[in-house]
C-alpha cells in the first residue's frame, strides 16, 4: 500500500512588518495540501533502453534529467534547511513537507538510473560532472545556495506544468516511467512556492531592489549551466546509442524547441520569473493535478470537474 500525508497548514501567513519585509500575504493558495506519496515505480517492470515510445532522442533527454535529481534534490533540501529558522507556522509545516517528497523523489530517480544503467548506459561521467559543479557551491553564502534552488525549482515546476498539461510528452512511453514522471510533477507543482517563500523569509530585511537583483542574476546564471550540460549530457546518452553528428544534434534541438518544445513552451513562465512581483503562485495551476487520479489522491480527484 501506498501511503499519503498531506500537509495543510491553516497558520496565517506571517504579516509584514516593516518597509523591507516580504509582502503581507503570499500568494501561496491559503487552502494549499502537500502531500507526502510514499510511490514507488518500475520495481517489477524495469523500463528498457528506449522506454519513452522507442524514441532515442526523448529518451535520452529525460534520462539526462533523471540523473540529476538524487543529487539536486539533496542540494534543495539542504539549502532551504538552511534558513528555515524563525519561519512562521505555516512555512515551516510546507518545508517538512517538501523535504518528505523531495527525499521520496530521490530514491525514485535513483531506482530509475539504475534500471537506465542495467539497460546499457554509463552515467558515472555525467553525474561526475554533477558532482563537480555542486562542489564549486561550497564556501560561498548559503542564501546564494537558495537562489540557486530557487531557480531550478522554477525549472522543475515550469517543466511540470508542461508535462501534466500536454500529454506529448509521455504518449507511448512504458506505463511505469510515465507514471513516475507524472507522480514528480504532480508533487513538483504542489510545493513549487516553498523554496520562494523561505527565500522571502531568509531576505525579509533585503530592499526589493536587492532581492530582484540577486535572484535575477542566479536564474541567468543558472539557466546558462543547466541547459548547456543537460544538452551535453543527452548528446553523450544519445552517442551511448552510436547515434552522433549534426542530424542527430538538429533532431535534439527540435526536440527541446518544436516538437513537443518543452523549452520554448515554458519560455514564458522563465520570462515572467523576472518580473516584480513575481511569485510561483501567481499562476494557480492545481487543477491540473485533478486530472492524475490516483498519483495525485483521493482530495484531488474527487475535485476532479465532471
Amino acid at each position: 500500500m501506498n501511503a499519503h500525508t498531506t500537509f495543510t497548514p491553516d497558520v496565517p501567513p506571517a504579516a509584514d512588518t516593516g518597509k523591507r519585509a516580504a509582502p503581507a500575504r503570499s500568494p501561496t493558495p491559503a487552502d494549499l495540501a502537500i502531500t507526502v506519496r510514499d510511490r514507488r515505480f518500475g520495481r517489477e517492470d524495469k523500463p528498457s533502453r528506449w522506454w519513452l515510445a522507442g524514441n532515442p532522442v526523448a529518451t535520452a533527454w529525460h534520462n539526462a534529467l533523471s540523473m540529476t535529481f538524487p543529487r539536486g534534490e539533496a542540494f534543495f533540501i539542504e539549502a532551504v534547511k538552511a534558513h528555515r529558522d524563525g519561519a512562521p507556522e505555516r512555512l515551516a509545516e510546507e518545508i517538512r513537507a517538501f523535504v518528505k517528497q523531495e527525499i521520496n523523489h530521490t530514491r525514485e530517480h535513483v531506482a530509475f538510473n539504475r534500471a537506465a544503467v542495467d539497460a546499457g548506459y554509463q552515467l558515472d561521467h555525467l553525474e561526475q560532472r554533477l558532482i563537480e559543479n555542486l562542489e564549486l557551491t561550497k564556501g560561498r553564502p548559503a542564501i546564494l545556495n537558495l537562489a540557486v534552488t530557487m531557480a531550478l525549482e522554477h525549472y522543475t515546476a515550469m517543466m511540470a506544468h508542461d508535462f501534466l498539461a500536454n500529454p506529448r510528452h509521455f504518449s507511448g512511453a512504458e506505463p511505469e516511467a510515465r507514471a513516475m514522471w507524472q507522480w514528480h510533477s504532480v508533487e513538483e507543482i504542489e510545493h513549487k512556492g516553498v523554496a520562494y517563500d523561505t527565500w522571502l523569509h531568509a531576505t525579509k530585511d533585503w530592499t526589493r531592489w536587492k532581492r530582484w537583483k540577486v535572484k535575477s542574476i542566479m536564474m541567468v546564471l543558472v539557466s546558462g549551466r543547466f541547459l548547456k550540460h543537460r544538452w551535453l549530457d543527452t548528446l553523450d546518452l544519445l552517442a551511448q546509442d552510436g547515434l552522433t553528428g549534426w542530424r542527430w544534434k538538429a533532431k535534439l534541438a527540435w526536440y527541446l524547441v518544436g516538437t513537443p518544445g518543452i523549452l520554448r513552451r515554458v519560455f514564458p513562465a522563465w520570462c515572467a520569473y523576472f518580473l516584480p512581483g513575481f511569485h510561483p503562485w501567481n499562476h494557480d495551476d492545481r487543477a491540473l493535478i485533478a486530472d492524475y487520479g490516483d498519483l495525485a489522491g483521493s482530495d484531488y480527484a474527487a475535485a476532479r470537474p465532471a
